[in-house]
């Protein structure tokens, strides 16, 4: 591949925000393109299929970041896994799709970003992806659509209360992340490279201008008129923070000379929080039994020929949204269901057979913070840190529970495992396990928010508050985070982002 020393515009990371803006910038004309990718391409045996998600987080295709220690779990350190190769985490995500709450971006209270200023954006997305319900889900995830009901044949959504199969940008059973429909179709359009396994370390600036990539080898390449910084919610404040753009004290301390300041650069850290359930029943979900050999083996021409199977599962294949306390709010927690035997015991596989659901805080208030720290990076994620969400995640499990016993499962029916009913009966053992155990659904948000506020990391047009022809888009800009999976509204970011660029530097789109 020849790559030229300079373009006119580079971004840094292909995923799923980073591919929607390179495809954007093509398509208004605005000059080359050149996408940098830390990880290798997405043509793994295990990237396609939407199984394969389980062995490629933790995998060399996963950044495998991991928090610093959670000061209200106890010291416990929590995984973070994020894409890392082409498609980014829409390459090893369980593709889930929704848009969010409506009033999420309203009370983002950001100019240009209400849902009146969103909702075409989104639409765009799904003429792209045409997300749809899973074409073959497991018996036990079409029995969730009963537990709430209200949302009719469509999918369960964050808007009212709503349980069911959710939808997924999977074509013909295979996943379609951001690189299938952007990247891809703009390379054929000419005028876009793509360049991977190549880590971008820091932005070089010349007179307050950001002119350069440099990469962790120190070699360089130039841009003409502008830098966008798509590397996800850890890795975009990191790459500003060693490029001179953050806090004063802690760039000083780290050595590193200040190019701009901005005191807020990694704050405002948080993610959603889950607290979940392991059901076991002989006849329940997808296992490691006798039983089910002759489904195994079945599994892949099945999947080869139909796209169908439990290798064509994405495994979080149905959930709900409803409020823990049920006051007559609307939804504020997610429930992810899983008709899978897996991921507890400290290992992934576990012989059995049997089933898994969570509560997910839809709209935590607590805060943690990125920093770099002995010249590297420190992730807070700053879990529970806000008691709020941790006596909403109590009054969500117990209702979690109730709903799981009334679920229409018949003879698939489990019983609960872990934590177990004997185990934790009270408020204080349900908050003594979640303690124990949360984590993260792997949805990062909000480290470089932007606002109309001066500190702001980044302004509503997206561009880096301090320096010129630099610009964020990806998840870390999201003043909260959406009351459901973040991938769409990445994707929205990353083509809103697209247009304001090329209308900002001369382009057509506004």
């Amino acid at each position: 591949m020849d790559i030229a020393p300079t373009y006119d515009f580079i971004v840094v990371g292909a995923g799923s925000a980073g591919c929607a803006v390179a495809a954007g910038l093509i398509e208004a004309q605005s000059g080359s393109v050149l996408v940098v990718e830390a990880g290798p391409p997405d043509s793994g045996p295990l990237v396609k299929p939407p199984l394969g998600l389980v062995w490629l987080m933790g995998s060399k295709r996963d950044w495998r970041f991991r928090s610093s220690p959670q000061k209200a779990l106890g010291g416990r350190r929590i995984r973070i896994p994020r894409g890392r190769m082409l498609g980014g985490s829409s390459s090893i995500n369980s593709m889930v799709w929704f848009r969010g709450r409506r009033d999420d971006f309203d009370n983002w209270n950001v100019d240009g970003w209400r849902w009146v200023d969103v909702e075409p954006a989104f639409e765009a997305l799904e003429r792209a992806f045409r997300p749809a319900r899973l074409a073959d889900p497991h018996p036990l995830s079409e029995a969730v659509h009963a537990v709430l009901g209200n949302n009719g044949m469509g999918p369960p959504t964050p808007e009212y209360e709503s349980s069911g199969v959710f939808h997924y940008n999977m074509h013909n059973g295979r996943r379609w992340s951001a690189a299938d429909a952007f990247l891809r179709p703009a390379q054929r359009k000419g005028g876009l490279t793509v360049l991977t396994s190549r880590q971008v370390d820091r932005i070089a600036f010349s007179k307050g201008r950001a002119s350069e990539i440099v990469f962790t080898d120190g070699s360089t390449l130039g841009a003409r008129k502008g830098i966008v910084l798509s590397a996800g919610s850890i890795g975009s404040p990191e790459i500003l923070l060693r490029s001179g753009v953050g806090p004063a004290a802690d760039l000083a301390a780290a050595g590193i000379a200040l190019t701009a300041r901005s005191e807020q650069v990694g704050l405002n850290l948080h993610d959603h929080p889950t607290a979940g359930i392991h059901y076991v029943g002989d006849d329940a979900g997808y296992g490691a039994t006798l039983r089910q050999i002759p489904l195994w083996a079945k599994a892949p021409f099945r999947y080869l020929f139909s796209g169908q199977g439990p290798i064509g599962s994405p495994t979080v294949e149905a959930g709900a949204f409803f409020n823990a306390r049920e006051d007559g709010g609307p939804p504020d927690i997610q429930v992810h269901f899983i008709p899978f035997m897996m991921g507890w015991q400290d290992r992934l596989i576990v012989p059995g057979s049997g089933y898994f659901t969570d509560v997910c805080v839809c709209r935590p208030r607590s805060r943690g913070a990125l920093r770099l720290v002995d010249g590297e990076v420190e992730i807070d994620l700053g879990l529970l840190n806000d008691p709020a969400d941790l006596e909403l995640l109590i009054a969500a499990f117990r209702r979690l529970r109730r709903i799981m016993d009334d679920a229409p499962f018949g003879a698939r029916r489990g019983v609960e495992a872990f934590p177990g009913l004997q185990a934790v009966r009270t408020d204080d053992d349900i908050r003594r396990h979640i303690l124990a155990t949360c984590g993260t659904a792997f949805h990062p948000v909000g480290t470089l928010r932007m606002g109309t506020d001066d500190e702001a990391p980044v302004t509503p047009r997206l561009a880096v508050r301090g320096v010129e022809g630099l610009w964020v888009a990806d998840a870390s800009v999201m003043p909260q985070v959406t009351s459901a999976n973040t991938n769409a509204p990445s994707m929205m970011i990353g083509l809103r982002a697209a247009s304001m660029i090329a209308a900002d530097t001369g382009g057509q789109p506004g």
